[in-house]
């Protein structure tokens, strides 16, 4: 039989790796025909191979995002499409970062990554605009974001 204090351990150990799934979990928002997935970090968290095959600098103060965008086909996971995104982050203290998002196609997959420089506990405020390519009119995507560099 278990301890309270064994219980306890677990069900911490459970609850914290919980919250370090979320900060890996990928967030998606749906416009029309269209997913849009998303998600920041920071890229100290990328495997060195990883950030050398795409150019990335790994440091606790430099951050990435990365967008994929998906045109919804019933029964599939849906198709990765081309989209112009344009985009910047803005912090607390209303100081502006502009992003500019560099194409990534391997394979049938197409996303969107950029990298900026974050510090402790800084909070932004993401704002990018998604045009799918043969669309008119651009999403407008938000979201904020946390990040701990120490």
């Amino acid at each position: 039989m278990f301890s309270v204090r064994s219980l306890l351990v677990i069900a911490l150990s459970l609850f914290f790796s919980s919250i370090s799934t979320s900060l890996w979990a990928e967030q998606s928002k749906t416009f029309s025909d269209y997913v849009v997935y998303y998600n920041a970090f920071s890229t100290d968290m990328l495997q060195p191979a990883v950030a050398k095959q795409y150019g990335i600098k790994r440091s606790k103060n430099r951050a990435m995002f990365n967008i994929s965008v998906q045109k919804k086909i019933m029964d599939t996971a849906g198709q990765p499409v081309k989209a112009n995104i344009t985009g910047n982050a803005i912090n607390l203290n209303a100081q502006t970062k502009t992003l500019k998002p560099r194409e990534v196609v391997e394979g049938t997959a197409i996303y969107y990554i950029g990298e900026f420089s974050v510090t402790h506990r800084e909070v932004l405020d993401f704002d990018f605009n998604i045009t799918p390519e043969g669309e008119d009119n651009p999403f407008n995507l938000k979201f904020r974001q946390q990040f701990f560099t120490q």
